[in-house]
């Protein structure tokens, strides 16, 4: 993918601050960080999101994630950190290429997720829960 900033990252025809570097992987620091040491990390090959990556990229991704956070937990002395991916431009995506983002956390940070929880009305948690299983159920019996 010749306009994608990973994979010209990947390539070296962009430079970046790589931390960690593996044949599957690659994790660098982001360039709009939410804190210093706000980190991505994402396959080597290119795909869009998170279902159009391989599933042998699963361990690799988290194994990498793994050893970034540790990183970061151990040398910036952080109170937490998020793990997250925007995928999907509603979702927030700006970057078309699988990444999972390690975001420092500090409690004076000012930084909050404003959600308007649901209920479930009467029977719909269960109605869901049925359509989603029948699908996953479809999806292994496939396998």
């Amino acid at each position: 993918m010749n306009n994608c900033i990973f994979c010209q990252i990947v390539t070296r025809k962009i430079p970046s601050e790589i931390l960690y570097e593996n044949e599957h992987v690659i994790s660098i620091l982001d360039i709009n960080p939410i804190h210093f040491g706000h980190a991505l990390v994402f396959p080597k090959k290119h795909c869009r999101d998170f279902l159009d990556l391989p599933e042998e990229s699963y361990k690799h991704i988290l194994q990498a994630a793994n050893i970034v956070t540790k990183a970061l937990v151990k040398n910036l002395n952080l109170e937490g950190y998020n793990l997250f991916s925007n995928n999907g431009s509603i979702a927030g995506q700006s970057v078309f290429h699988f990444h999972l983002h390690i975001t420092p956390r500090y409690s004076d940070d000012n930084i909050r997720f404003v959600l308007r929880l649901k209920e479930y009305p009467d029977g719909e948690m269960k109605r869901y829960g049925e359509i989603l299983r029948h699908y996953i159920n479809q999806q292994s019996e496939m396998k």
